[in-house]
């Protein structure tokens, strides 16, 4: 069963620095319909004026997974890390125990877009740790890649949880596969262009909650940017 989550239907929140949309509820979006799905639990859809930013805040027992789609985004955190996030960049940062961060825009003259994701994971009051890694397009063009798994495998990042994170870049004759447990659930979220996934057209922002389906099969893109959640069968 597929059931598609228009952009639209977002939350939003929009103030002078920031505009962004929440697929689940979040801050003061609230929908009792919307909190989340299975392990998932946030995906912010951020464009940050230049310079501007979220500053220092705390997170706690939670894996945050920051992509970013255009521009550039400085981090710094009380484990001392300092870094930039280029688009083709995976960060996570998994809080444990308690982790102060700030992630500001690090352009002066242009806005940045990015999606913030939370994972809640399976064990609480771990060790704080973060951690990044860039990924060609080469690897995502017409494909499928796994970025993100519990162990690691494939040159992933290692998340606290029992979850698969894929991305692909799919434009005109590109397609892939991608073949599902019978006891797992998918969420798909269309970060940009238009694509289509199981004969289901999808634009920019939208997104699927998926239960009971053995494959997913995304093609007829048009610089459509995916990423797709393996998750564990429960809400």
């Amino acid at each position: 069963m597929l059931e598609i989550r228009k952009s639209s239907d977002r939350g939003k929140t929009v103030i002078n620095w920031l505009d962004s949309r929440h697929t689940f509820s979040f801050g003061e979006y609230y929908d009792p319909n919307e909190l989340g799905f299975s392990d998932l639990l946030v995906i912010n859809d951020d464009r940050i004026q230049p310079g501007m930013g979220f500053g220092l805040h705390p997170h706690k027992d939670m894996e945050i997974f920051t992509y970013v789609l255009v521009g550039t985004l400085e981090h710094k955190d009380s484990l001392g890390t300092g870094s930039v996030i280029y688009p083709g960049d995976v960060q996570i940062m998994s809080a444990g125990t308690g982790i102060r961060h700030s992630e500001v825009n690090h352009s002066k003259s242009d806005l940045v877009h990015l999606l913030q994701i939370w994972i809640t994971p399976e064990v609480k009051g771990v060790e704080p740790r973060y951690q990044q890694k860039h990924f060609q397009e080469s690897e995502k063009r017409g494909r499928l890649r796994l970025i993100i798994f519990s162990n690691g495998v494939d040159g992933s990042l290692t998340v606290y949880q029992n979850v698969r994170v894929y991305a692909g870049l799919f434009n005109d004759q590109e397609h892939a596969d991608l073949d599902l447990h019978e006891n797992r659930f998918a969420y798909v979220h269309l970060a940009r262009g238009e694509c289509e996934i199981n004969g289901i057209k999808l634009e920019e922002g939208d997104a699927v909650r998926i239960r009971r389906e053995r494959s997913l099969h995304f093609n007829n893109g048009k610089n459509a940017e995916v990423l797709v959640f393996d998750l564990r069968p429960h809400e």
